[in-house]
C-alpha cells in the first residue's frame, strides 16, 4: 500500500524552498508514494513544473476569501451573516501596516490573526511536512493529522524572544526538524537547543542534468547587449543585498567598465529598490528582468554570478551557477563554504559594496582567473541527488 505524503509550503513562486520542492517532488519514487500539496498562495510559475502525479490541493476558504476585493468580501460575509474571516483580514492587515517585520514576525502576526478560520485538513497521512518555517510549519502542527510530521527550515533561523516562545508549541508537535545546511542546523540548535536531538541536515536537492537542460530551453537576454553580463537571482528584500548590489554597480559604472547587471526577482522592496536605480544613475546599468519560470538560460549565458546576500539557509542561486559553469562572486554570509572554494569556484568577499566591486573587478581584469575558475567548475561535483536517500531514509 501506498504511504500518503503532504507537503507544505507558502507557495511555489521562484525561490530556493520552492524550486527544491519542485526538484524533490520530481524524485519521488510515485509508485511507492501518494503525495498531495498544500499551498497558501497560488497561480505561481512553478506550479507548471510539479509532476502530474502531485494532487495540488484545492484552495482554502480563507485563501480564496483573502483573494476577493475588499468590498466582495464585504458581500460576501454579509451573505452568509459571518464576519470572522472579514475580522481576521482587516486585523492582519491593520497591524502588518503599523511597521517593519521580520518574516517570522509577519508569519506569527498572520497566524495570531488568522489561524483560527483555518481549517483542519480532513486526510490522515503517513507524513506530513512543512516544507518552510513559518505558516507552513503552524499549519502542519495545529490542522493536520499525521502518524509523523517533520518541519523543513531553510534559512538562519535567528528568532527575537516573542518568536522563540510562539513558536516553541508548534514545533513540539514535530517528530523531527531539517536543516539545508550545516550552519543552519547551528544557527537553528542556537535558537531552539532543546530540539538538538532532532534536528538533522539535508542540503536542498540539485539535480544538474534538469538544470542543464532546462538551460538548452529559451533564450534567455534579448535585448541585444554583448558587453560583460552580471547576473543577481533572489527576492527583493534586506536578506538579498540589494543595497550592496546598488552601490557596487555605481561603483563599477564610475570605473568606466562596460557591463549590464540583470536581476531576477520580485518583492516588497521592488519600489524601493527602483528608486534607487533612478537615484544613483543605474537605468542603463542595474537591470530589473521580473521573474521567470526558467532562469537557468539568463545564468548560462551570465559572465558572472553575483550574490550579495546578508544571510542564506543554502544558496541555491549559487549552487545553480555552479552547476552551469559560471564563475561566482559572494558575500561571506553564515552558510557560504558549504558551496564555495575560494578563488576556486569563485570569490568570497566581504558584505560590502567595494568588497563586493574589487570582486567583481578582479573576475573582469584577471581572464587567467576566469579561466581557471570555469575549468575547476566543470570538474567540481555537481549536484547532489543522493540527498534523496536522505530523504528516503528519514520518513521510511
Amino acid at each position: 500500500m501506498k504511504k500518503n505524503l503532504l507537503f507544505v509550503i507558502d507557495s511555489l513562486d521562484c525561490a530556493g524552498a520552492e524550486k527544491s520542492l519542485v526538484t524533490l517532488l520530481s524524485l519521488i519514487d510515485y509508485s511507492e508514494y501518494s503525495v498531495d500539496l498544500r499551498l497558501f498562495a497560488h497561480g505561481y510559475l512553478l506550479e507548471e513544473l510539479v509532476p502530474q502525479e502531485v494532487n495540488i490541493l484545492k484552495p482554502l476558504d480563507y485563501t480564496q476569501y483573502a483573494n476577493l476585493s475588499l468590498v466582495e468580501a464585504l458581500g460576501n460575509s454579509l451573505k452568509k451573516f459571518n464576519f470572522s474571516m472579514l475580522y481576521s483580514r482587516i486585523n492582519y492587515s491593520s497591524k502588518i501596516r503599523r511597521g517593519k517585520y521580520s518574516n517570522p514576525q509577519k508569519a506569527r502576526i498572520f497566524w495570531q490573526a488568522v489561524g483560527h478560520n483555518i481549517e483542519n485538513n480532513p486526510k490522515e497521512y503517513d507524513i506530513a511536512i512543512a516544507y518552510a518555517q513559518g505558516v507552513p510549519t503552524f499549519y502542519v502542527a495545529e490542522k493536520v493529522k499525521a502518524k509523523k510530521k517533520f518541519a523543513w527550515v531553510n534559512v538562519s533561523y535567528r528568532l527575537k524572544d516573542e518568536d522563540k516562545i510562539f513558536q516553541r508549541k508548534f514545533y513540539d508537535e514535530f517528530n523531527g526538524i531539517v536543516a539545508v545546511s550545516e550552519s543552519t542546523k547551528e544557527i537553528l540548535t542556537e535558537t531552539f537547543p532543546y530540539y538538538s536531538d532532532k534536528i538533522d541536515v539535508i542540503y536542498d536537492i540539485n539535480n544538474p542534468e534538469f538544470i542543464a537542460n532546462m538551460a538548452k530551453l529559451g533564450n534567455g537576454y534579448d535585448d541585444g547587449f554583448d558587453g560583460l553580463k552580471i547576473l543577481t537571482i533572489g527576492r527583493f528584500n534586506y536578506q538579498k543585498g540589494y543595497d550592496i548590489a546598488l552601490e557596487a554597480c555605481k561603483k563599477l559604472k564610475e570605473q568606466g567598465i562596460q557591463f549590464r547587471w540583470y536581476v531576477l526577482g520580485k518583492g516588497p522592496m521592488e519600489e524601493e529598490i527602483k528608486a534607487s536605480i533612478e537615484e544613483k544613475g543605474l537605468s542603463d546599468h542595474f537591470i530589473l528582468l521580473g521573474i521567470k519560470s526558467n532562469p537557468y538560460p539568463y545564468i548560462v549565458n551570465s559572465d558572472i554570478y553575483v550574490q550579495t546576500s546578508r544571510f542564506e539557509g543554502f544558496g541555491l542561486a549559487i549552487a545553480e551557477a555552479r552547476m552551469l559553469n559560471v564563475p561566482i562572486v559572494t558575500t561571506r554570509f553564515d552558510a557560504v563554504y558549504s558551496q564555495m572554494v575560494e578563488g576556486k569556484n569563485g570569490l568570497v568577499v566581504d558584505m560590502n559594496a567595494d568588497a563586493v566591486c574589487a570582486g567583481i573587478e578582479k573576475l573582469i581584469e584577471n581572464q587567467q582567473l576566469r579561466e581557471q575558475i570555469i575549468e575547476y567548475l566543470k570538474v567540481e561535483k555537481k549536484g547532489n541527488v543522493e540527498e534523496i536517500e536522505k530523504f528516503h531514509q528519514l520518513i521510511s
